[in-house]
């Protein structure tokens, strides 16, 4: 309650609020009198914090109106009581729209959220058209904020401090009251590297903003990349301006153009100054700074009195949990549209309530019982409500397509059931119809085959006579061929007499013709042709009766040759007997009658050849007429075989169709058998998936029913669960919320399996052999990882989740990247980007706000694209991409913010998951076989699975996605045959894969008692660093001394005696490795919790008495008697022992005991060690060794470290109370190059010998050791080394880590990118304890603490540790070994001496052990001088002065302390 400051400034807010009053709506008293009351309410009530105070407040109010103002008290007490200027917002912007804008906006008293509920609401709506929508439900309380801060906004320099967790809607108020009171919203955008000058640049933009209109700057504690911004902040509160933001030449500028307003509107004086101070008032007065702050944790409170601004000059609101009103409320509107049962609604809206208030109350819990942290915030409630819609759609339609998917492959089978009788009938007839048409058939192929043979009998004969005739045509064809050669020879001279006749012209002929009486020749000639042409008249006469022919010379050329006689060619030779009568000589008598001459030759020349040629012609006529009447007989037998060849292809139609008919029917009748057959054979095959799927499909309609219930419950787990532990996780769901859902009667399946509705076994099989343990914590780790609507923080101290991840994510380009990176910005946008996905690995408690658009999912519509703003950029935004957080620190305190942005899950491992995981790990050692057939079996297992389900959706999909008849695809009904036959085997080795899986797990069981005391002893180890960061240990560190026992533990054939062995050895090795790396203030305390633990894992601790033994009796009501005896029990003793008695029938009458027998009681009690002494009354043989130390600790409490001590030795052995002594040569057996080993300094404490001595010994010494002291400006030098000693192999020693913090995140990064360093390389570190060390360092180190062990005994081992036995050997004088014993003694005492305080020394010195190694050689180096010289007297002065006055002595400062070191010298 810093923020509880009043003055005199409040005062003035309040008649500031009264002032905005107007006689127009406050015209009376009583309207003014509850104006003052709400402007009271306003200032002081609003800032309140809790119920109590805000009715103090209220009653005070009440009470001075009451005083003051009697009669209007009432009127003003009325509720609610809100004034605002809203009522009429949207008639004036309506107004000023269309141009007007006479209508003002007055304050006055809205009276009732109802009235101004509908104005805000449009005003909502007009926001989000116009801006990026916000989907805010208008409750009563947001509207009380809304009014609020919007009142603010109206007022000149209304400033707002809003204090809420995150969530709360102070950003979504903010923006929607600065819409309302026409305010501009500005605020800064987080870049990489943003500083207080980006800042400034910022702040300039928004002074220019303020000269022109109202701005609300909206701040909060994400922007505060640096505290110096809110000294910024804090000036512009206090004075309206940051010093020295503008330069002198911008000041200039905006000076001048602000003068004419300043001057004449503002009437400021015309100065440069005046007119500064003018802009600085105006933009005050434009300017309200918002801002939104978180009240957890101390730092709000730090700011405000370091920064006293953000409280004198703001109003402050601070915001409180939702109320259950509101809840309804919101998840009423969110819900409306959801298609749920109208019984149900109601109830479902009362469970989520229910839910939201329940895990808030469980969340003080949590941090009560475990130191944890989980804040519960509006957020949480709206990612309930959406994931409650998305996840009950998503399953809704996940069975929607099941049952689709079902009942097409269900379909099909009762199709095929219901067809097979009506096909049978059918198949029988068509059977008979096939067996008629095929009687048909045959016949008519008797018929053709009779048909054929007689048509190729004809035909034969047919073809052997065309060959006959062939042969003859071909002879014929040769004779006259003959013959027509021998006529060609009388051709030329017909030809010349055919030219010698053309050559005529019918005007020759006619001259010759008119000759009265021709030459003889002439006339000769003439008779010839009358001859040759068969002239009657053989004359002159009538030879030119016949050359008077209109057509003589053309009937010459085509004269018919052969058909002259021999009478005609005796007749015409007569004449050819002169010897003139020649051609050549006929061409001087006449030309035609020469013409005419050789044509009579040609003639009888032919004539005459071709007397012998016409036998032959007539021989070839002949032949050719007796071919011609052989060719018709041909062409009858031909017609005759066409005519049979035409009968028979209209037989082989005939016979093609009924072939085909018959085939046709065939076919239908084969394919109805087919049918029959794969009909019988599928319901056959399928008839038990059939039954299965039809059961299936019952419980898929009735578990649609019940996901209303079912998805309230798992939304609920992944909206509040993740940062819980399982037992809180297990409260909620089975003990709470479960029991909620079945009372308000909302549907859900019974029994209810989170795991069955999120995940499946196929998915969690691969998480599995992805490296997810398989224990139900881890399995629910994984839903919350891959199912949460945000992006998951896994708090990851045993590095499991990381593991999981990188592996699950290989595949998917994961980029792996911390906050130290300087380029992690870049790889995010490209990951964004390319839909990628993205690990942000160790990150702290910081999570740069720069991502958190990334993480809120801050996506912006840009046309097509979508973008999200990383920076100053905007990035595309892709779908597929995933981002991860892990942090390594076991147990993180983030900000309601972060658990509002992002999902936190809890992945510290639990007691039995990490005892599974051990038993694993156990089995591979002790029997390799059975894990190696474990783990193929656990491959087999989920393949099969994952073949099995793939085969049943083949099956599913082949049936339902079938086209047509199912059984006439008979591809299918292969394919349905052979999925179900491999459907079937896989089941069968699935069965068989389980049992032995079972058996094997069954034989792995044996070793269980050695994972359990791993686990257990693990969780022990793991709580040290409750006590100190420095004891951080790793899971994987550990594995590594548990496998160490597990090979150093004797063998033993008897499996009870190996086991233990395993047991004894790995406790002795845990306990051997921690006491190594923690204080000896802790070793007790640590033996002690490993013995309760171990214990209490074996089922015999009672937690109630361990309780009271840490505790006593923490009520306040005292004891009605007083204590018995003379006081020495104690009053607290007593009180203790009121509680003690109710503890067990044992104790029960363990007071009136005491008073019965005071003295005996007495007597124990004054023992000096009565935890060693039997207890009086016979308590000692009746009460366990806890139980004792419960009745030690009413009596002597200053007994109890021994008691405890003793209970160890009892419990567990006298080797658990003796820790080791610190041997360097194991820690470097123990170390590895991947492995740094951190020296945990304490006061006097420099183990930087011992380790040279080491390398030394080892051969690492001289350029192969290399060290440093870091300090200012180191970090790249140590860096450099570093990086050089893991190649070459060196030792690196770096000392003094403590005083360069800073430079350890980047070793962090540095060890993480070694990869194969060198096999002798080795990095040591010293450092002070100290909050800063990474614990990424940390987890995987070996760390040794070195300061001087505890008792005397312990002390001297730690001595002669160090001293080896070529030391002892070295020095020749006898007494050497008993100087050596004495110095030990000696220096174990100083030190002891150190636990009393002021009665040990009076100043705490710092012994350390290289006092006593200089001592030591001191020693051994005067008394082998005095041997070498023969002296028998020992020069104990010397030595008492170097050692007691000069080693020892030269360390104290005090008189008193330096004579008890003197007094120590003497005696020894």
């Amino acid at each position: 309650k810093f923020h509880y400051i009043f003055n005199l400034r409040d005062l003035s807010r309040v008649t500031e609020g009264v002032m905005l009053s107007t006689p127009d709506n406050m015209a009376d008293c009583k309207s003014v009198v509850r104006l003052l009351r709400h402007e009271m309410n306003r200032i002081f009530y609003d800032r309140l914090v809790d119920d109590a105070d805000k009715a103090f407040v209220t009653d005070k109010i009440a009470d001075a109106l009451r005083a003051a103002f009697s009669g209007e008290a009432d009127h003003a007490l009325r509720e609610p009581c809100l004034y605002g200027d809203l009522l009429n917002y949207n008639i004036v912007e309506e107004e000023k729209e269309r141009g007007g804008g006479d209508t003002l906006r007055l304050y006055e008293d809205m009276q009732d959220y109802n009235k101004i509920k509908p104005v805000l609401e449009e005003v909502l709506e007009k926001y989000n058209s116009g801006n990026k929508a916000m989907n805010l439900v208008l409750f009563e309380d947001c509207l009380g904020y809304l009014v609020r801060v919007h009142r603010l906004m109206r007022l000149p320099r209304g400033n707002a401090l809003l204090v809420g967790v995150g969530g709360s809607g102070k950003q979504s108020i903010t923006r929607l009251a600065a819409y309302t009171a026409n305010c501009d919203v500005f605020s800064i955008t987080l870049t990489r590297g943003y500083n207080e000058a980006l800042f400034r640049d910022d702040l300039k933009q928004l002074y220019g903003k303020l000269q022109t209109q109202g701005t609300a700057f909206m701040f909060t504690d994400a922007h505060v990349a640096e505290e110096g911004f809110l000294e910024l902040i804090n000036n512009m509160l206090t004075s309206g301006m940051v010093p020295a933001l503008f330069e002198e030449s911008e000041r200039d500028g905006i000076c001048n153009n602000m003068r004419d307003e300043a001057v004449h509107k503002g009437g400021a004086v015309d100065t440069k100054e005046a007119i500064w101070q003018y802009f600085i008032g105006k933009c005050r007065d434009n300017l309200h700074v918002v801002m939104a702050m978180s009240p957890v944790g101390e730092q709000l409170r730090v700011r405000c009195r370091s920064f006293p601004g953000m409280v004198n000059n703001t109003v402050i609101n601070w915001f409180v949990p939702w109320p259950e009103e509101a809840l309804e409320s919101v998840a009423g509107v969110f819900l409306a549209e959801e298609d749920l049962p109208n019984a149900s609604r109601k109830p479902i809206v009362e469970h989520m309530v229910m839910v939201h208030q329940y895990v808030r109350g469980q969340s003080d819990s949590f941090l009560q019982q475990l130191k944890r942290y989980n804040y519960v915030t509006p957020k949480n409630y709206l990612d309930f409500i959406s994931n409650y819609r998305s996840v009950l759609k998503d399953e809704r339609r996940k069975i929607d397509g099941q049952i689709q998917r079902l009942d097409g492959g269900l379909s099909k089978l009762v199709q095929a059931a219901t067809e097979v009788d009506a096909m049978h009938i059918k198949l029988v007839a068509a059977q008979a119809e096939v067996e008629v048409k095929s009687k048909q058939v045959k016949e008519m192929l008797v018929e053709i085959s009779a048909n054929t043979k007689v048509a190729e009998q004809q035909q034969a004969a047919a073809n052997t006579k065309e060959q006959e005739l062939n042969v003859m045509a071909a002879q014929i064809s040769e004779e006259k061929a003959e013959a027509e050669a021998a006529l060609e020879e009388a051709l030329p001279a017909l030809e010349d007499a055919a030219k010698a006749l053309n050559d005529l012209k019918k005007e020759d002929i006619t001259e010759m013709r008119q000759f009265a009486k021709p030459h003889e020749l002439v006339q000769n000639v003439a008779l010839c042709v009358v001859i040759l042409k068969g002239g009657k008249d053989v004359s002159w006469k009538g030879a030119k009766v016949v050359m008077g022919e209109g057509n003589f010379l053309r009937s010459l050329v085509e004269f018919d040759k052969d058909g002259l006689t021999e009478k005609q060619i005796k007749q015409v030779k007569v004449y050819f007997q002169s010897a003139d009568f020649t051609p050549e000589a006929m061409k001087s008598i006449s030309q035609a009658g020469a013409g005419l001459l050789k044509w009579v030759y040609a003639i009888v020349n032919y004539y005459g050849i071709a007397k012998t040629v016409n036998p032959k012609r007539q021989a070839v006529a002949n032949a050719e007429k007796t071919l011609r009447q052989a060719q018709k007989d041909l062409v009858k037998i031909q017609a005759e075989v066409k005519a049979l060849g035409d009968h028979l292809q209209e037989l082989q139609v005939k016979f093609e169709a009924g072939s085909v008919e018959e085939r046709e029917l065939q076919e239908r009748a084969d394919l109805m058998e087919r049918r029959l057959t794969a009909a019988s054979k599928l319901i056959a095959g399928l008839s038990s998936e059939r039954e299965r799927w039809t059961s299936d499909m019952e419980k898929l309609h009735s578990s649609r029913d019940l996901l209303v219930g079912d998805c309230l419950l798992a939304s609920a787990f992944l909206s509040y669960t993740g940062a819980f532990s399982f037992e809180f996780r297990a409260n909620m769901m089975v003990g709470t919320w479960e029991p909620d859902v079945r009372a308000k009667k909302i549907p859900c399946i019974e029994p209810y399996r989170l795991e069955a509705l999120l995940t499946s076994e196929v998915e969690t099989a691969k998480w599995a052999s992805e490296g997810l343990p398989q224990d139900e914590l881890s399995i629910q780790n994984g839903i919350l990882t891959t199912r949460s609507s945000r992006y998951p923080l896994c708090i990851d101290p045993q590095q499991q989740a990381v593991a999981w991840i990188k592996k699950k994510e290989s595949k998917s380009s994961l980029k792996v990247c911390s906050f130290n990176d300087s380029d992690f910005l870049k790889h995010l946008e490209i990951c964004v980007n390319l839909g990628f996905s993205y690990l942000f690995e160790g990150i702290d408690e910081y999570i740069d706000p720069i991502i958190d658009p990334v993480l809120e999912k801050n996506i912006v519509r840009k046309g097509a694209s979508r973008t999200v703003k990383i920076g100053d950029k905007d990035v595309e935004w892709d779908d597929s991409f995933r981002l991860y957080l892990t942090s390594k620190l076991a147990n993180p305190h983030y900000g309601p913010e972060t658990f509002g942005k992002v999902m936190i899950i809890n992945y510290s491992v639990t007691l039995q998951g990490l005892e599974d995981q051990l038993l694993n790990e156990t089995v591979k050692v002790e029997r390799s076989d059975l894990a190696k057939q474990q783990v193929a079996l656990v491959e087999e297992v989920s393949e099969l699975s994952g073949m099995l389900k793939e085969l049943e959706d083949t099956l599913l999909y082949e049936l339902a996605n079938s086209t047509g008849n199912i059984l006439d695809n008979t591809e299918l009904i292969e394919t349905l045959d052979k999925t179900k036959v491999k459907a079937t085997e896989i089941s069968e080795k699935l069965e068989e894969a389980k049992g032995t899986s079972a058996e094997i797990s069954a034989t792995c069981q044996a070793y269980r008692p050695v994972a359990k005391r791993g686990s257990i002893l693990f969780f022990v180890m793991a709580s040290l660093s409750i006590l100190n960061n420095m004891y951080e240990l790793s899971l994987a560190l550990y594995m590594v001394v548990f496998l160490q026992a597990l090979r150093r533990a004797d063998l033993d054939s008897i499996l009870e005696n190996r086991l233990e062995n395993i047991i004894s050895t790995l406790t002795l090795s845990c306990y051997s490795y921690s006491c190594r790396g923690i204080f000896e203030t802790h070793k007790l305390m640590f033996s002690f919790q490993m013995a309760l633990q171990i214990m209490r894992g074996e089922g015999e601790l009672d937690v109630a008495h361990l309780d009271f033994f840490l505790k006593g009796n923490l009520s306040l009501e005292k004891a009605k008697d007083p204590p018995p005896g003379d006081g020495f029990l104690s009053e607290q003793g007593w009180h203790d022992m009121q509680r003690l008695v109710t503890l067990g029938d044992e104790f029960a009458s363990l007071p009136a005991d005491v008073r019965r027998a005071v003295s005996e009681w007495r007597a124990w009690y004054d023992l000096e060690a009565p935890e060693s002494s039997p207890m009086p009354q016979g308590y000692d043989e009746k009460l366990s060794a806890l139980g004792k130390m419960m009745v030690l600790r009413c009596f002597r409490v200053d007994r109890i470290y021994v008691a405890i001590t003793k209970f160890v030795i009892g419990a567990m052995g006298e080797k658990y109370v003796q820790p080791p002594v610190l041997d360097f040569a194991a820690v470097y057996q123990a170390s590895e190059p991947m492995v740094p080993v951190i020296f945990v300094l304490s006061p006097g404490a420099d183990p930087a010998s011992d380790v040279f001595k080491l390398a030394n010994k080892l051969g690492m010494g001289g350029p192969k050791m290399k060290f440093m002291a870091l300090g200012q400006g180191q970090g790249p030098v140590a860096q450099t080394m570093l990086e050089v000693g893991s190649q070459r192999g060196h030792w690196v020693m770096l000392q003094n880590c403590h005083l360069l913090p800073n430079w350890l995140k980047s070793l962090e990064k540095l060890l993480e990118q070694v990869h194969s360093p060198h096999a002798d390389f080795r990095l040591w570190l010293t450092t002070d304890p100290t909050d800063r060390f990474p614990v990424g360092v940390l987890q995987r180190s070996l760390k040794v603490v070195t300061e001087p062990p505890n008792g005397l005994r312990l002390n001297m081992l730690a001595s002669y540790s160090k001293v080896s036995e070529e030391v002892l050997t070295a020095c020749p004088h006898p007494a050497f070994r008993s100087c050596v014993f004495v110095l030990a003694f000696f220096h174990a005492v100083v030190q002891e001496r150190r636990k009393y305080g002021k009665i040990g020394w009076n100043v705490r010195y710092d012994f350390n052990d290289s006092d006593f190694a200089v001592s030591l050689r001191l020693v051994s180096t005067y008394l082998e001088k005095a041997h070498d010289n023969g002296d028998v007297q020992i020069p104990w002065d010397t030595l008492r002065y170097l050692v007691g006055e000069v080693m020892y002595g030269g360390r104290v400062t005090d008189n008193c302390d330096r004579r008890g070191g003197a007094t120590y010298m003497n005696e020894y």
